[in-house]
């Protein structure tokens, strides 16, 4: 790359949260520039610590506990080149579908100017469910892109569509939305 790309790297509250840790690991050894946003519920999951860690950034889990005043949300929003959401939970999908903002991530959503691509995970019978269907819907509509789900084994012993594609795959995805040859 020619130029540093910059990722806002949402990560909600889904098992699947572990293989954002080696997303950010891929996307930083490829020279992006990546920040990390935490719903509360990831951080239940995974340490912030850990994101810190492998992105070299502070990671924000909160618009309240910035270390200097700033709109967060919109700073964040205003870097990115591209802002990425994996795993991106039903909640998640619902929150953006509707224009919820009521945390961290969903607020630098609703002020992304950026591209938007979410990786959902979730049990299959919820990405089955009717409502997550039509927030999806909804969604690409507005063009946000999608990166899975996949057909697979979950956490919770289910088999069905609603796996986390592979972070490989969706760095082949950030890759084809930001134009830059591998």
């Amino acid at each position: 790359m020619s130029e540093t790309k910059h990722i806002v790297l949402g990560v909600t509250g889904c098992i699947a949260a572990y293989k954002s840790a080696d997303l950010v690991s891929k996307l930083v050894s490829r020279g992006f520039e990546v920040r990390v946003v935490m719903t509360k519920s990831a951080t239940e999951l995974v340490t912030p610590r850990t994101f810190q860690t492998l992105s070299r950034n502070n990671v924000t889990t909160s618009l309240w506990d910035v270390p200097d005043w700033k709109p967060e949300h919109v700073a964040l929003s205003n870097w990115a080149d591209l802002m990425v959401i994996a795993p991106c939970t039903a909640n998640t999908l619902a929150k953006i579908a509707h224009g919820i903002g009521d945390d961290a991530l969903s607020t630098c959503v609703l002020a992304n100017q950026s591209p938007l691509l979410v990786a959902p995970a979730m049990n299959p019978a919820m990405w089955n469910n009717p409502a997550v269907q039509e927030n999806v819907e909804i969604l690409k509509k507005r063009g946000v892109q999608f990166a899975g789900p996949v057909c697979g084994h979950v956490a919770c012993g289910a088999d069905g569509t609603g796996r986390m594609i592979e972070p490989a795959e969706i760095l082949e995805k950030i890759f084809e939305i930001l134009n830059i040859a591998k």
